[in-house]
């Protein structure tokens, strides 16, 4: 695959493509919080020794208290992206149909299992014709929102017919509002909740499966007896437990998204969608922008389906707005 196509992030692959673009590169190709939780008082016994039940209980616990989510239903994992590819083996509807456009690794996914993928703007609308249906929350790359009660219809009507509505959270932290993650345990509902975006700590590797008991039992199963790294544990625990962190920074959010739009609107970008962690711009020709922004060393994010959309996630600082503005407008 073209290294503009691979997930955001593949800095190694666009120094190899432009090796003559400055450094050091902005990568907004990620849609990851660029203000990181403040890691610290992490102690050296997690990198030296295996997880306890207790640590792993204890950041059960934080995360769920943090997300309102009954601790009971909810299991840790090494981030949401494994989920998405473990789902397939531990349920197995034939017919899944799916928001489009949305996280492609979803339709991948079940692709590869096997199964029959519908890929729609209304999956809602179609929930009656499916095994299961599966929606970004808000959604990525356009920052779509669904109301609850909506979702909790759907779910409960494929619940009746032994279905499942999957609902990928990896952005609700940003609107804690539109999450499901009270209802966790809900028959026919699986929630997948992400760590690393809000938090700004991708390599980590934590993310929570939210489902009935069957199913949080048999991906257990799946994960085996350690699925989630000590340091991962101790960090998460800390970060969960720091609410006033998590109120700061999403008004910080807000400000750097609200700062992002005034430098696109500058450049004559329209926006056509996106959240407080990235916007969705509609411009002409995707790859000349994409491929102008990389000689200049900003990456962003481009897409395999649209020739006319680009994902732009938060520049870190005000150097990295300057060279953005610069590069949109010269």
């Amino acid at each position: 695959m073209k290294p503009d196509l691979v997930h955001g992030g593949a800095l190694d692959r666009m120094r190899a493509a432009f090796p003559d673009a400055p450094e050091p590169w902005i990568d907004l190709s990620t849609g990851i919080n660029p203000w990181a939780y403040p890691v610290g008082g992490i102690p050296d016994t997690v990198f030296r020794q295996l997880p306890t039940q207790e640590a792993y209980n204890a950041c059960r616990q934080a995360l769920a208290e943090s997300l309102r989510s009954p601790a009971e239903n909810l299991i840790l994992v090494p981030g949401s992206e494994l989920l998405i590819r473990l789902l397939p083996m531990v349920i197995k509807p034939k017919k899944v149909t799916i928001l489009s456009p949305t996280y492609g690794d979803h339709a991948d996914a079940w692709r590869r299992a096997g199964g029959e993928v519908v890929e729609t703007t209304d999956p809602l609308g179609r929930a009656d014709q499916a095994d299961a249906v599966i929606i970004c929350n808000p959604n990525n790359p356009d920052g779509r929102y669904f109301e609850p009660d909506a979702l909790l219809q759907a779910a409960a009507s494929l619940a009746r017919r032994s279905g499942w509505l999957i609902v990928d959270e990896a952005y609700a932290d940003l609107d804690p509002a539109f999450s499901l993650t009270r209802y966790g345990g809900m028959d026919g509902l699986i929630v997948l909740r992400s760590f690393g975006k809000f938090f700004g700590l991708a390599g980590l590797r934590l993310g929570a499966l939210i489902a009935p008991e069957a199913t949080r039992m048999e991906m257990q199963n799946v994960l085996g007896v350690w699925p989630v790294s000590g340091p991962a544990i101790a960090i998460g625990a800390q970060a969960c437990g720091d609410l006033a962190w998590q109120a700061e920074t999403r008004c910080r959010l807000v400000r750097g998204r609200e700062r992002l739009d005034h430098i696109l609107r500058l450049s004559g970008l329209k926006i056509c969608g996106g959240t407080d962690l990235f916007r969705l711009v509609i411009t002409d020709n995707a790859r000349a922008l994409w491929e102008g922004l990389a000689h200049r060393g900003i990456y962003v994010r481009r897409f395999a389906w649209s020739d006319r959309l680009v994902r732009i996630g938060l520049p870190e600082n005000e150097k990295a707005e300057d060279r953005l503005l610069a590069a949109l407008t010269t």
